[in-house]
């Protein structure tokens, strides 16, 4: 009995405890004046003045241009649907726009690249024109004018047997001319030339000292002694042929 008494009393002091403790809690009220703040329009001055607060956007009436990067997009936009499925077709279609650029940057270097190719080719073919125009009329003043015999003299004592051998083959389409054998003429080729010797006994040494002349003179061979001695032979035959006969 007395155990339970004192069980009782202690929950009882207990829940008077807590009770207390709960009377004891105040509602705090905040008793502080309220200041309002006014906004005035020198506040919001600098704010409208600066240009990274103002959220307007201006209408801008639409070009021919606008229009037709419209159409362009959506008749790309139908075509990539077609090639890929409406799902697939929009996100093809942004690859392609971000590697268009570069595919027409590249075509137009191909062009440029193609097109100064083509400029100095023509250049480059212009020039050899030129070039072999003035070694015809050079060869025509050599032929109607000049002493060719001394020309020839002078090229060996400066032992350039290249020029000597070009000389000789001048000197015999010369004598060939004044024999009438042949009409020499600027336009004419050296196979025109032995067209016209036709079957005569001439035709075969000629042959072979313009091809010895075409080997030498165009092919850019550079002759020594020894072997000048031996084409110039060939020449000298002929020109002793022409002359005695």
């Amino acid at each position: 009995m007395k155990g339970f008494f004192f069980v009782w009393f202690t929950c009882l002091s207990f829940a008077t405890h807590v009770l207390g403790q709960q009377d004891s809690l105040e509602v705090q009220y905040d008793d502080a004046p309220i200041t309002v703040k006014k906004i005035t329009e020198k506040d919001l001055q600098p704010y409208r003045d600066d240009p990274s607060f103002d959220y307007e956007e201006a209408l801008v009436e639409r070009t021919w241009w606008d229009d037709f990067t419209d159409w362009i997009g959506n008749q790309l936009l139908r075509f990539f649907e077609w090639l890929f499925g409406g799902e697939n077709a929009v996100g093809y279609l942004a690859t392609f726009l971000k590697i268009i650029p570069y595919v027409l940057l590249a075509i137009l270097i191909f062009i440029l690249i193609k097109f100064f190719l083509n400029v100095n080719a023509n250049t480059l073919r212009q020039a050899r024109k030129e070039d072999a125009y003035v070694s015809l009329s050079e060869e025509e003043h050599i032929i109607k004018n000049e002493d060719i015999q001394e020309l020839i003299r002078r090229a060996l004592a400066e032992k350039n047997y290249r020029l000597a051998i070009r000389y000789y083959y001048l000197f015999t389409l010369q004598l060939l001319t004044d024999k009438d054998l042949i009409d020499w003429q600027l336009q004419k080729t050296n196979d025109d030339y032995l067209k016209e010797l036709g079957s005569t006994d001439l035709q075969k040494p000629f042959q072979a000292i313009t091809r010895l002349y075409d080997y030498i003179w165009y092919g850019n061979f550079d002759l020594d002694e020894g072997k000048y001695m031996r084409a110039e032979h060939a020449f000298i035959a002929l020109q002793k042929t022409l002359t005695n006969g």
